[in-house]
């Protein structure tokens, strides 16, 4: 386990907004990505009766609607304890095999750190 205070400024950043998003909606997953310009986008999951996405999904699909080409980072806070492989497929798509993933739980303390491929 890594405190976010071990983490470089810019993924304690991700881990934060990623564990606000599912703390402030109340949902069972918030996620947050940096794109290659260094611009966050910020999820939670979402659970429609017609649409069922993870927090790193929808996250990974609000970068890919604003424009962004590749991904630095990724950070997925939630009980769990690993990324899905769907979640990780869903960065590789964007972002590469090498695409940092952090897995953070509820306190926001990173569990994990893995690639996407």
């Amino acid at each position: 386990m890594t405190e976010s205070t071990a983490l470089d400024p810019e993924d304690r950043k991700i881990v934060t907004l990623a564990r606000s998003a599912r703390a402030r909606n109340g949902v069972p997953e918030g996620a947050a990505v940096r794109d290659e310009t260094g611009r966050t986008y910020v999820a939670g999951t979402v659970a429609l009766e017609s649409l069922q996405l993870s927090a790193l999904q929808t996250a990974v699909a609000m970068a890919v609607a604003s424009g962004a080409k590749s991904l630095e980072a990724a950070a997925v806070v939630t009980e769990a304890e690993a990324a899905s492989g769907a979640d990780l497929a869903a960065v590789r798509d964007l972002g590469g095999a090498g695409t940092p993933v952090l897995v953070a739980g509820p306190d926001g303390t990173v569990r994990a750190t893995v690639s996407a491929g």
